[in-house]
């Protein structure tokens, strides 16, 4: 019973108070079901069979007047369970929010998104559906059941008896029915996330699916996805139809008990025909719980099983957090220093034992090949992820000691994944600094070399772009993510891979650019391209996740290692003889590969 408390937990005083009135209602409502009953009784003993059309009228109006009331109160009953229950879920929709929104980034690489969504619509409807329904339903069954089994007891005590034997073989089979069905509801729970993670992976990526003509696979892997859940579905409603049956012809004997013995009652004089019409016109209000229970059960099971996977989300902690001890740092110079730093996701090595220093204003470039742990680096920086040994400082200070908003708020990062969120072209730019002016965006829009495409989009910078950027290409999209991370002014700008989708004379102009912020700044460059790395202070190669290489332009060409077999191969020198020390100093010819 976890999953209600949680869920009454989120309701508020003030709901609460009014889902106990609806509560109250629905029991309230349920008992007034006897009343027309038992009106009917007296229609049947002292007009009909008494020949008396005296109480006729009272009654007639009576039976009226109940049935109004009783509509009326339903009615605000449900209007209060509705008000209620989307009030709790609009908390908990707020509340699971928030924590994905402080989630490190290893919950994302664990989580698929697919089954994010599914917790927070599905799921979180089949809350809704337990507080604005099954709750009622089951407090009308209970009522319902309980009042009319005293009311019968009243009327005629060997008769409810005779109604009450088939209930033991009843809760048996509720019993045994709601035992098997619950794995198969976290069976089902598992193929629905499944399939909705199939089809956001390939709305996600489209492209990738038209451009490798893979739209017969996809539809046959979504095709199996598809069964697999409806197989999951088709076997809860076998189980449920193979003791259906048994529900369902229990809860009939009940008519046939009443009508059978009711009239032997009747001959023996021990029941009046009033008495008679009460069992005959209430019987299923025993059989009717009955029935529904099989239903009332798989419904409750789904909801503990959806309950059960937000609860997951709503008590999950990030791992990253700010320290109790946590510093504060109202100014950053930039000073960055990996000392020994190792990292590994899972049993994959990433870095091993890394040290380097950056002093503030100064610009690092990283290189090597892909897999060797620069973007890593990168997301230990800005604590995306901890390091499993040694440490990296911010300012001399441990970033684990620093605020996380103020470290990461140090850091501007355009990074290798370009998103842009469907949203103003301006919007994008500012989207890390809401205070940014209009002209302080098409300043930033310019020293990314953006403005010029952007002025020429149908409404220019209000210019709406599609979700992930669609619409733009891809070194459009990389200017753009350029502007916004140099529009927070970060201390720390990192550049991932940024201008590898833009032509060389695009490029010079943002190297130009890059050397002339107008706020200080220390850089690091992620790049393969010679061009973009050479001007740097300091220069490494990452191989391995060791530092391979680590100097200047001229002093690793010297070294003839990685770096300078990329710059040979740029600059169409694989097949050259060994270059002179003198050579290292010659222009370096724009082009080469990403």
């Amino acid at each position: 019973m976890f999953q209600i408390r949680w869920l009454w937990k989120n309701m508020g005083k003030k709901y609460r108070i009014m889902y106990i009135i609806a509560l109250v209602l629905s029991a309230v409502t349920s008992t007034m079901l006897l009343i027309n009953p038992y009106l009917t009784s007296l229609l049947f003993d002292n007009v009909i069979m008494a020949q008396n059309p005296d109480p006729l009228i009272p009654l007639l109006a009576g039976m009226m007047a109940v049935q109004l009331t009783r509509l009326g109160m339903r009615f605000l009953m449900i209007i209060i369970f509705e008000k209620s229950s989307q009030h709790v879920i609009y908390n908990l929709r707020v509340r699971l929010f928030e924590v994905l929104q402080y989630q490190e980034s290893s919950f994302f690489d664990r989580n698929r998104t697919g089954d994010l969504m599914t917790r927070l619509s599905g799921d979180l409807d089949w809350c809704r559906h337990f507080l604005s329904y099954l709750c009622y339903q089951v407090v009308d069954c209970v009522v319902m059941f309980t009042s009319t089994l005293i009311f019968f007891f009243f009327v005629s005590w060997k008769l409810t008896l005779a109604l009450l034997a088939v209930t033991p073989l009843l809760m048996i089979i509720t019993k045994v029915y709601s035992k098997m069905v619950h794995p198969k509801f976290i069976a089902m729970r598992e193929r629905l996330s499944e399939m909705n993670t199939a089809a956001q992976e390939n709305i996600a990526g489209n492209r990738v699916v038209k451009a490798f003509t893979r739209e017969d696979y996809e539809k046959s892997r979504f095709h199996e996805k598809n069964k697999n859940y409806r197989d999951a579905n088709l076997a809860i409603n076998k189980l449920w139809l193979t003791f259906f049956p048994f529900i369902e012809t229990l809860a009939n004997m009940m008519t046939l008990i009443t009508v059978f013995l009711g009239g032997i009652f009747i001959i023996q004089g021990e029941l009046t025909a009033g008495g008679l019409s009460i069992f005959t016109s209430l019987s299923w209000a025993l059989a009717n719980p009955m029935r529904n229970l099989g239903n009332l059960i798989n419904d409750i099971q789904r909801f503990f099983t959806s309950a059960n996977k937000i609860i997951e989300i709503y008590y999950g902690r990030p791992l990253i957090t700010d320290r109790p001890d946590a510093e504060d740092h109202p100014t950053v110079k930039g000073h960055i220093e990996f000392d020994d730093v190792s990292f590994a996701f899972g049993p994959v090595k990433v870095l091993d034992h890394v040290s380097f220093e950056v002093k503030p204003g100064q610009t690092l470039a990283i290189m090597g090949p892909t897999g060797s742990g620069k973007t890593t680096i990168i997301n230990l920086l800005s604590r995306f992820y901890d390091v499993n040994g040694g440490t990296v400082r911010m300012d001399g200070c441990d970033v684990r000691r620093w605020k996380l908003q103020q470290l990461r708020g140090a850091v501007g990062t355009a990074t290798q994944e370009v998103f842009l969120f469907s949203d103003t072209v301006e919007g994008n730019i500012a989207f890390g600094d809401q205070s940014l002016t209009e002209e302080e965006a098409h300043d930033f829009a310019r020293r990314a070399a953006a403005d010029d495409f952007v002025s020429k989009m149908p409404e220019g910078y209000d210019t709406i772009v599609g979700e992930r950027g669609v619409g733009l290409s891809g070194g459009q999209k990389q200017r753009i993510a350029l502007a916004r991370a140099m529009a927070v002014r970060p201390a720390v700008l990192v550049l991932d891979d940024t201008t590898s989708a833009v032509d060389m004379e695009t490029e010079k102009y943002i190297q130009e650019q890059l050397r002339c912020l107008p706020f200080p700044c220390t850089k690091i460059i992620i790049a393969q391209r010679i061009s973009s790395v050479k001007d740097a202070d300091q220069i490494i190669v990452l191989q391995h996740g060791k530092i391979a290489e680590c100097g200047t332009h001229e002093e690793l060409l010297r070294n003839r290692g990685y770096y300078w077999e990329t710059y040979a191969l740029q600059n169409d020198l694989e097949t050259a003889p060994a270059v002179s020390p003198s050579d290292v100093s010659a222009p370096v010819v724009e082009g080469g590969v990403g």
